[in-house]
C-alpha cells in the first residue's frame, strides 16, 4: 500500500472514531481511561499536537471542540457524570500501563 492511500485510510478511520465518540455520549471519559488508557481529551491533545507539528496554531479548546462536536464545557454539562471511586481506581491502574 502506498503512503497516500495509507494516510487516507487512517484519516477515514480517525473520522469514524470521532463520529462514534460523538454519538456515544453515554460512554464516560473516565471509563474510556479506565479500560483503554485514553479518552476524548487525550484524542484532542494528540490532534492538537499533530496540528502543531504541521505549524498550525490550535489551542486545547479548538481541538476539544473538533473531537467532542461541541465545546468541552457543553459536553460536560450535558453528558458527564461524577466519577465513582472504582472508576477512578480503574483509570489510575490503566493509565499506569501507558507508554
Amino acid at each position: 500500500m502506498d503512503d497516500k492511500t495509507r494516510t487516507e485510510l487512517e484519516a477515514a478511520a480517525f473520522r469514524r472514531l470521532v463520529d462514534h465518540l460523538q454519538h456515544r455520549t453515554d460512554v464516560q471519559n473516565i471509563d474510556l481511561m479506565g479500560h483503554g488508557g485514553f479518552c476524548r481529551n487525550c484524542l484532542a491533545d494528540w490532534y492538537m499536537e499533530a496540528a502543531e507539528d504541521k505549524g498550525i496554531d490550535m489551542d486545547k479548546s479548538q481541538a476539544r471542540e473538533t473531537i467532542y462536536g461541541m465545546s468541552y464545557e457543553s459536553f460536560k454539562e450535558q453528558h458527564q457524570s461524577k466519577a465513582s471511586d472504582g472508576q477512578l481506581q480503574r483509570m489510575k491502574e490503566s493509565v499506569a500501563k501507558n507508554k
